[in-house]
């Protein structure tokens, strides 16, 4: 830090600034474009990038206005990025300082993590774009398909395991502690110095303005302490001159740190974690759980939980005003949601949803809801699609019965009939003609 003070924060924005949208290796990347913050020391030709992060920070005005009643919410859309989850931030780094090392002879054969699926996806992505051998450990029936291809196209060797999460972790800290394998979970500060680039990259969206809030989902708890860490570097640093307040989302299944935080930080106890749709934090022993606790304490932060009914319905609600998130952004959004309704975050606060991971990792899901096939959930929100027999005017009568409860909401009764009046008279007309014609 004490050499990076030598400039003013100034300099760094206008630094940070300059390399947005270039091409030059390696700054065309959200994460390598604060490499000085980083890891200074490594060649750009040992980098091994994506051009990962610089990821969509999107107003969502209608979700906001219509549902909380707020006019500046945001969605950091962190899944939009090479393997479609934030974890590409932390492993551009942790790979390429394995790279690194094995042109320096080191004695590092490849690569290991376990994963819920999306650390998985990143390594053997990055891995391979390296020709670096990865492992990955599994809980076996605990990630969705989507994610679960993704290490075994880029050619990681996959073990499937019986056990959970925090048993993969585990035993991949037993392999590497005895193996010259190098641990790739975010145990490792390496991923931490990449993912805090994200909240970099927020205050540079928002033209160095800091929000007032930010929600992150939390499972292992990495990436709640990274934010923090990058925006606290930005405020020492000189670039802000404040710190936003953090809220750590956890799922109820897998919710160790809510429950440490409603007993005022007394008294930490690891849980075992019930399976939940928001699968990648379904973690019940989380390894950052201390640097998660420093984080919250020192920018006044809170944590909620959301059940997994809350969760689906906030997906759900959010897909219908056109977005397709995952089901932990749903946890983020469920904690939003409450913090909102008991006036803790106020309409007027300028607020950031953090969405890790990009929905199409999580079609089954959405497809089970959509059907209502979730046994002891309502799915309230599900919108199935309609079967009927191929016709016009069979497609055409379903047609407006939707329309006419869905115009309810927005147009009053009379403006719908009169649409209906005006447009049955209208296609009738044009079968009429068509008909004459033949």
């Amino acid at each position: 830090m004490q050499a990076l003070k030598q400039y003013d924060g100034k300099y760094w924005k206008n630094l940070f600034d300059s390399r947005v949208g270039k091409t030059t290796w390696p700054y065309g990347s959200g994460v390598w474009s604060k490499k000085e913050w980083v890891l200074p020391e490594i060649d750009s030709d040992d980098i091994v990038s994506a051009f990962e992060g610089n990821s969509n920070l999107f107003w969502a005005e209608r979700y906001g206005k219509e549902y909380l009643k707020m006019s500046d919410l945001w969605v950091k859309h962190c899944g939009i990025s090479h393997t479609g989850s934030f974890k590409d931030l932390g492993m551009t780094v942790l790979v390429s300082q394995v790279n690194r090392l094995k042109k320096m002879n080191k004695p590092v054969v490849g690569v290991g993590c376990a994963s819920t699926g999306d650390t998985s996806a990143a390594l053997s992505a990055y891995c391979a774009a390296a020709g670096i051998p990865s492992i990955v450990f599994l809980p076996a029936n605990k990630i969705s398909i989507a994610q679960l291809v993704q290490p075994i196209a880029n050619g990681a060797f996959v073990l499937s395991l019986d056990t959970d999460f925090d048993g993969c972790m585990q035993l991949i800290r037993e392999v590497t502690s005895e193996l010259p394998i190098y641990l790739a979970n975010s145990l490792n500060s390496l991923r931490l110095e990449g993912q805090k680039t994200a909240a970099i990259e927020i205050l540079q969206q928002f033209d160095w303005e800091v929000p007032d809030w930010v929600i992150v989902p939390g499972g292992n708890l990495g990436n709640i302490y990274a934010f923090y860490k990058g925006f606290n570097m930005c405020k020492e640093l000189g670039l802000v001159d404040r710190l936003p307040r953090l809220v750590c989302a956890q799922a109820a299944n897998a919710n160790p740190l809510y429950l440490y935080y409603k007993s005022g930080w007394k008294d930490f106890k690891p849980v075992r974690a019930n399976t939940t749709f928001a699968s990648a934090i379904q973690i019940g022993d989380p390894v950052s759980i201390d640097r998660a606790v420093y984080a919250l304490k020192n920018c006044d932060g809170i944590v909620e939980e959301a059940t997994e009914e809350e969760l689906m319905d906030a997906m759900a609600q959010a897909d219908s005003t056109g977005m397709f998130i995952c089901p932990h952004t749903g946890v983020a959004l469920t904690a939003l949601n409450k913090l909102r309704n008991s006036g803790v975050i106020g309409k007027t606060d300028r607020t950031v949803v953090v969405s890790t991971a990009h929905g199409l990792k999580f079609t089954q899901s959405k497809t089970d809801y959509h059907s209502k096939d979730i046994k002891d959930m309502a799915c309230r929100l599900a919108n199935p699609p309609v079967s009927v027999k191929a016709g016009f005017w069979v497609s055409y009568g379903c047609f407006t019965e939707v329309l006419v409860e869905q115009s309810a909401q927005v147009l009053s009764r009379w403006a719908t009939q009169q649409l209906l009046m005006h447009s049955i008279p209208s296609l009738l007309g044009r079968k009429n003609s068509a008909l004459k014609g033949i």
